[in-house]
């Protein structure tokens, strides 16, 4: 047997794993390194989470990942070429956080690399004829594992796609597994880039079980502050908090067909971006509108685009548990416009679980990468939008 194969048998043939979780989103802010120990696989799953990174990219990488990012036309021998940067970086970043660590490459079983995204191009979205869903993430599993001499798995979204699926949101694998209640009637909300969340029956029933992207989260803040105040982000909602709701603005914001589709259903910031703002000041005649309201409607837009999507829930569950995680649950303005749309539902970040709210999904994809090697595919029910696989595609370090 090849050695390589050899070597990935005895990893799923062994009683705990070391995975490396890697997640950068569309926030484009750096990259989550979530260090994971995994016993067992499916139903009995038991995952530790060893320790975690957060680091931030240079200004100059993240320019040069927004000349290909979510743009209809891009210059391909830049996406040639960020592919290999991307994966060699992320590689990099890897070899220095084991050293902070004190790990030797040796120690770790898998790395579970999401990649970057740089477009997402769901059927359902673009109404492109001849085509199916697509979704593209790079950040070449060959060069990490080869950099790092760890086994790799990477390309998670693509058998999604390729089994009839959107490819994402992903997170309902891991958060059944890990998050299911036999009396709660959960919600694990992630406010990343796109707002996404698992719906988690109480029971831990697979019927009912479904996840969906909901619309913006951080992408759309974050980009008006890149562009009128030369910040990443609005640190604590600060900045949204000096300005108030503009309600013909939001009412516009709020308009696009997207948000009356029925879940499972997805998007990203090739729809929600400062052109669909543009667009919507436009319609709403609030061009000249300040800049601290723009962000204050912006806050609450997130917001909305939550609270409407759990509406339905509310009406037929009753009681909900919403547990959050991402970027924005630090958002303290967005928290609190959270809080006021749904009254009566329990709202905590996932620390509560024991699982900390920055490195939820650096984690899971961790736990995808398990199943791969040591799992079976979990069966959802098609309303689910999530297919019953094995994800990812496997490199070699050598």
């Amino acid at each position: 047997m090849n050695k390589n194969l050899e070597a990935l048998c005895n990893i799923g043939e062994k009683d705990t794993r070391i995975i490396i979780g890697l997640m950068s989103g569309t926030s484009l802010d750096g990259l989550d390194i979530a260090l994971t120990k995994i016993q067992g696989s499916g139903t009995k799953t038991r995952l530790e989470l060893l320790a975690f990174e957060s680091l931030e990219y240079s200004s100059a990488f993240r320019n040069e990942i927004k000349s290909i990012f979510s743009k209809e036309t891009v210059y391909t021998e830049m996406l040639c070429a960020m592919n290999a940067k991307i994966g060699i970086a992320h590689a990099e970043l890897v070899g220095k956080t084991l050293k902070k660590w004190s790990l030797d490459a040796s120690k770790i079983d898998l790395i579970a690399s999401h990649g970057q995204t740089v477009f997402h191009a769901p059927i359902n979205s673009t109404h492109a004829q001849g085509f199916t869903n697509s979704t593209l993430q790079i950040g070449d599993g060959d060069h990490i594992a080869r950099y790092t001499g760890i086994i790799t798995i990477s390309d998670f979204r693509q058998k999604h796609v390729a089994a009839g699926g959107e490819g994402a949101p992903l997170v309902i694998y891991g958060d059944y597994l890990l998050f299911g209640h036999g009396s709660e009637n959960r919600v694990l909300l992630n406010i990343g880039g796109i707002s996404n969340f698992s719906f988690l029956p109480a029971g831990r029933r697979v019927e009912g079980v479904f996840a969906s992207d909901v619309g913006p989260g951080n992408t759309l803040m974050n980009q008006y502050m890149q562009v009128n105040w030369s910040k990443p982000y609005d640190k604590d909602g600060e900045v949204a908090r000096l300005g108030l709701v503009n309600q013909d603005l939001l009412n516009s914001l709020l308009e696009h067909p997207f948000f009356h589709k029925s879940h499972p259903k997805t998007t990203g910031p090739e729809l929600f971006n400062l052109s669909y703002l543009e667009k919507a000041q436009l319609r709403s005649d609030t061009q000249k509108l300040e800049k601290e309201h723009v962000m204050a409607t912006l806050s609450m837009f997130t917001a909305r685009c939550i609270a409407d999507s759990l509406a339905p829930l509310k009406e037929q569950y009753g009681a909900l548990s919403l547990y959050v995680s991402g970027g924005g649950h630090l958002n303290k303005t967005l928290m609190t416009n959270l809080e006021s749309l749904l009254v009566g539902t329990t709202i905590e970040n996932t620390s509560v679980l024991g699982m900390n709210p920055d490195a939820k999904e650096a984690v899971l994809f961790s736990l995808l990468a398990n199943e791969t090697v040591a799992g079976a595919p979990i069966i959802f029910p098609a309303v689910s939008g999530a297919p019953g696989v094995c994800f990812g595609k496997i490199s070699f370090p050598d």
